[in-house]
């Protein structure tokens, strides 16, 4: 099937595309677009992590877990708003942590594309939520796709720096070779965990260090 998604990833993902957990998932988006309920993001941006990050250019791999719900926050870029948006509390901790660890002074926008432009893929593990109702794409198989993204990356690309938040994202350990791939894993940037070992996890640092050591330019924060 034809998927409207960044060309080297498009490669990359051929034969994904061709199976039948994601032509039915294709399906049943693009059903959920038409109805009468609002799905977050537009549908033009649904890929937008992987436009913004072409294959061939991915250094680093951030991994939520739902778009965000409300009006005008999800644009495909996981913990990612649009410029003039509130910047949700799990962000505001994140840019406290890069803060604290590189001195990186925080920002007033909460769009994270100049990360993505530098390498940087925010995946989410659904691409699509229903408006108001967290977790409501969940089941549909994004996941299964997004897990052969994951895999993907870790085999065909090296030197890649996966940070793994929380225990959901910790869950996907198992598909990075660790051998030939850097994974850093912390509690979740949301209020409710953060205290707990996401401060002064110092990832932004580490993952700087990591591409530096292998010939790589650094991210600037």
């Amino acid at each position: 099937m034809d998927v409207h998604i960044e060309q080297s990833w498009k490669k990359k993902l051929k034969d994904e595309f061709e199976k039948d957990y994601f032509q039915k998932l294709s399906g049943d988006v693009k059903s959920m677009y038409l109805n009468e309920k609002i799905v977050f993001p537009p549908p033009q941006l649904i890929f937008n992590a992987f436009e913004l990050c072409p294959f061939e250019n991915v250094k680093v791999v951030i991994l939520g877990q739902d778009p965000y719900h409300g009006k005008g926050q999800a644009h495909g870029l996981s913990f990612s708003v649009q410029d003039g948006v509130r910047i949700p509390p799990s962000l505001q901790n994140i840019y406290k942590e890069l803060h604290d660890d590189v001195g990186k002074e925080i920002p007033d926008s909460g769009d994270l594309t100049h990360w993505a432009r530098q390498g940087v893929l925010l995946l989410n593990a659904t691409l699509t939520v229903y408006a108001g109702e967290a977790g409501s794409h969940q089941g549909l198989g994004w996941e299964t796709f997004i897990d052969a993204v994951i895999k993907k990356v870790s085999d065909d690309r090296e030197h890649v720096v996966f940070l793994l938040w929380g225990k959901f994202a910790q869950a996907k350990e198992e598909l990075i070779n660790q051998n030939k791939h850097l994974v850093l894993k912390a509690p979740h940037p949301s209020p409710f965990s953060a205290h707990s070992g996401f401060f002064g996890c110092k990832h932004f640092s580490k993952t700087n260090n990591y591409l530096r050591e292998t010939n790589q330019s650094e991210i600037v924060w």
